[in-house]
């Protein structure tokens, strides 16, 4: 993609010090700089793509807005998925702070994740107060727990259910995962998507990055019963893979703990993340 030098120093200035010198895979870095590259190539108005001699440069403090524009732009205009939309929002945000560290930005206002199209309008979310009572009944029940095998399985039901709210993760990506798709020092999950595609997902809840190492790196080995599925990242207490009805068993049991009587499923608890920012705002703000 052809770029002025100004965006593409910026870019670069940004994989250096967020991806590379925090230790960060490659395709961490692939999927940032394409995520950048994107958003800078669209920020040129359609005059200046035709005419390759000028170049229009974005001002920095004009930067938020015309990237909340362009987030709005791909869920309303572009149909990318929400989860999609959500992690570039997510990537943004890093850039701008980095900005801001480089003196390129005095200020950095919170983005605004955009609503989801009203066609999307039937999908059912859970409200904030529903997500934390239903968190709060694994909790709990891991907490009162006298056995340690049922324990390691609440612990297991913690990081599924955990990774489905907090990134967006479809239950199939879920089931494929592996043990070695987690690099344990960048806290990064590579999600292996249909077509053979990936996505790096960092675990920024500190709560889930140690439960994700507890899980794997001291209770997985506890379940590895068959060196076929020994790398399978969720197994079942018999030692082989979870099905997706095994993973609707454990949210409708977490769910009536929890005392929600709403029909929703294990895919609600996947789409909630953005009501539960837009509740917890409006929390704030009083």
């Amino acid at each position: 993609m052809d770029l002025s030098q100004n965006a593409q120093n910026l870019i670069e200035g940004f994989i250096h010090t967020q991806v590379i010198n925090r230790g960060l895979d490659e395709r961490t870095m692939k999927a940032y700089r394409q995520d950048l590259e994107l958003l800078f190539g669209w920020l040129e108005p359609e005059e200046v793509r035709e005419n390759t001699e000028k170049r229009a440069e974005v001002p920095a403090s004009d930067l938020e807005k015309h990237i909340q524009a362009y987030l709005d732009y791909l869920i309303k205009e572009k149909g990318l998925q929400f989860s999609t939309v959500c992690r570039r929002y997510q990537v943004f945000g890093y850039f701008l702070s980095y900005l801001k560290s480089v003196g390129l930005l005095k200020k950095v206002s919170p983005l605004e994740l955009p609503k989801q199209p009203e066609q999307a309008a039937v999908v059912t979310f859970l409200t904030k107060k529903e997500v934390d009572l239903f968190f709060q009944a694994i909790s709990q029940e891991y907490d009162e727990l006298n056995s340690e095998f049922r324990k390691r399985i609440c612990l297991r039901d913690q990081v599924m259910m955990g990774l489905l709210f907090y990134h967006g993760i479809e239950i199939s990506e879920l089931l494929r995962l592996e043990v070695t798709d987690y690099q344990r020092k960048t806290s990064v999950l590579t999600i292996r998507r249909k077509k053979e595609q990936e996505r790096p997902v960092f675990l920024f809840s500190h709560r889930l990055q140690r439960q994700m190492e507890q899980w794997l790196f001291v209770e997985h080995g506890y379940f590895e019963c068959e060196d076929l599925y020994h790398n399978r990242m969720f197994l079942s207490k018999l030692g082989k893979p979870l099905s997706m009805k095994m993973v609707t068993n454990i949210f409708d049991k977490y769910r009536r703990m929890a005392g929600i009587e709403k029909e929703c499923s294990p895919k609600d608890l996947k789409n909630s993340l953005g009501r539960y920012g837009e509740e917890l705002v409006r929390e704030k703000n009083g």
